[in-house]
Parts: C-alpha cells; sequence; structure tokens
C-alpha cells in the first residue's frame, strides 16, 4: 500500500518537477519518510565530463566520504557496469561493498537509464540486514524507470 503510494507520487513529481535535481531531492526526502527501513537514500549520477565516475547527487542520510566513485568499485559500480539491480543482503560479506557506515548492513542499488544507456543510480543503504524485498526492487526499478523518462523528455 505505502509502495504504490508512493509511485503515485513519484508520478505527480515527474509530471510538476520545475528539474532533474529538484525531483531527486523530493523522491529521497519521500523514500527516506515512508519507508523506516531505508536508513540512507541517494542518487550519484555517472559525472558528464567523466563517464567512469559517479558523482553524489540528492541524499537523505548521514554523510558520505564516498562524493566521487569510480565505476570500476563497489556496488554502486557493480550496477552501472551491469546495467542491473543489485542487492546485497550482508555488505560485510560482499568484498565489492565501500564502507559508509558501520551501521549499514545491506543495500539496494538501482540503475537510472535514458535511451537504453545508465546514467546513475538509486542507492539505498539500511541499518537492518536483508532488508530489501521484491517489493522494494519494483518500487526502486520503476521510480527509476520515471526518473529516466523525466530525463528523455527533459533533455536538450
Amino acid at each position: 500500500m505505502i509502495r504504490s503510494s508512493l509511485l503515485e507520487r513519484f508520478r505527480e513529481l515527474t509530471a510538476s518537477a520545475v528539474s532533474f535535481q529538484a525531483l531527486q531531492q523530493s523522491v529521497v526526502e519521500e523514500l527516506s519518510s515512508k519507508l523506516p527501513h531505508y536508513s540512507w537514500t541517494g542518487f550519484y549520477m555517472l559525472d558528464p565530463n567523466d563517464s567512469g565516475t559517479l558523482v553524489l547527487g540528492p541524499f537523505v542520510g548521514d554523510p558520505t566520504p564516498h562524493v566521487r566513485i569510480p565505476v570500476t568499485q563497489g556496488i554502486c559500480g557493480a550496477a552501472v557496469a551491469t546495467g542491473e539491480t543489485v542487492i546485497v543482503d550482508d555488505v560485510n560479506a560482499d568484498p565489492r561493498y565501500l564502507s559508509c557506515s558501520i551501521k549499514t548492513k545491506s543495500e539496494i542499488v538501482v540503475p537510472i537509464h535514458v535511451h537504453g544507456k545508465v546514467i546513475g543510480e538509486i542507492d539505498i543503504d539500511s541499518h537492518d540486514p536483508a532488508a530489501f524485498t521484491g517489493e522494494d526492487q519494483v518500487l526502486l526499478e520503476e521510480t527509476a524507470r520515471l526518473l529516466g523518462d523525466y530525463l528523455e523528455q527533459h533533455s536538450d
């Protein structure tokens, strides 16, 4: 129920957003406020001047030391490399994980596609182990699709 109302809200936001950054900010705020197991919610976008680097965008949660991530590193890099959602139930058991907080136990990263190419991603950390279900994956993949559609319609 919460997830379907979130998707409806995101559809409204994409129809009325004044900018992509404002849309991103609204999305992270809504996700964080409605889904308490989302401990850190943010975006990483490919640097337009360096397609080998992800740059931190709007987020809600504790500050992260990872403001720039090479696409060859971390769970975030893995999602860019494969173009598919990556769910890690136990970040401490995954050698790809770039530690941001000792409290983080699980992570989901969902790529955002524009014209078939990955241009960024939604990254969610949880303080709970195995926090992300198939419902979270569906919600976040649909959210990423809405964001990609927004960029396709509003790009120069």
